[in-house]
C-alpha cells in the first residue's frame, strides 16, 4: 500500500499533524509518501498512490488555496482511491463554543461539504491547532488581524495563543486509518 500524506501549512502546525499522521501511519505494508500539497503536485504520478490524507490550516472558516486547489484538479483520481481530510484551525481548550456548538464541527472547513460530494472521502477530522501571536504574519489578512489584536486586548481573547494540538487525538484518527488500508 502507498499513501500519499500531503499538506498545506503556514506556520507548521499543520505540518507537524501531517508528520504524525505520516509516522503512525507507516508501518510494514503502508509505504508513506509525505510531501506539502504543492510539493506533491509536481509528483508526476500521483495514480501510483493507493490511498490519500489530505489536510490543510483553515483561515476564516476554509482550507488553505493549495490544499484547496490540489483537492480539485486531482478530483477524478482522488473520486477513485480511498482519501481521508484533515483541518486544523481552532485554539483553545474548550470543547464547546459561546452557542453550545462543538469547537470541532464549527470549525469544519467549507470545502469539506464541496468534497463530500465530489470525491467522497472514508473520513474527514478538524483537529485543534496552535497560534503564536508572536510569529510574523503571512499575508495581508494575518497583517491586519495582527493589528486588529494589538488594537482591542478583548479580542484576543476569542483567539488563544498556545499549542492546542491533540496528539493523542491525532494518533487515535490515523491508527484508525491503517486499519482500514490494512
Amino acid at each position: 500500500m502507498y499513501v500519499l500524506v500531503a499538506y498545506a501549512t503556514r506556520h507548521g502546525s499543520t505540518q507537524g499533524i501531517a508528520e504524525h499522521i505520516a509516522a503512525t501511519l507507516n508501518r510494514p505494508g503502508i509505504e508513506v509518501v509525505l510531501r506539502p500539497v504543492d510539493r506533491a503536485d509536481r509528483l508526476e504520478a500521483l495514480d501510483r498512490f493507493d490511498a490519500f490524507v489530505i489536510g490543510s490550516a483553515a483561515y476564516l472558516g476554509g482550507w488553505l488555496e493549495d490544499a484547496t486547489g490540489f483537492v480539485r484538479r486531482h478530483r477524478t483520481l482522488l473520486a477513485s482511491r480511498p482519501v481521508w481530510l484533515f483541518s486544523s484551525g481552532p485554539t483553545g481548550t474548550a470543547a464547546v463554543d459561546s452557542k453550545g456548538r462543538d469547537v470541532l464541527e464549527a470549525s469544519e472547513p467549507k470545502e469539506f461539504a464541496e468534497f463530500e460530494r465530489s470525491i467522497r472521502p472514508n473520513g474527514s477530522q478538524v483537529f485543534f491547532g496552535a497560534f503564536d501571536p508572536d510569529a510574523p504574519a503571512i499575508g495581508i489578512a494575518e497583517r491586519l488581524m495582527g493589528r486588529f489584536l494589538q488594537a482591542l486586548p478583548a479580542a484576543r481573547q476569542a483567539l488563544p495563543a498556545g499549542d492546542f494540538r491533540d496528539w493523542p487525538a491525532i494518533a487515535a484518527w490515523a491508527e484508525s486509518i491503517a486499519r482500514e488500508l490494512e
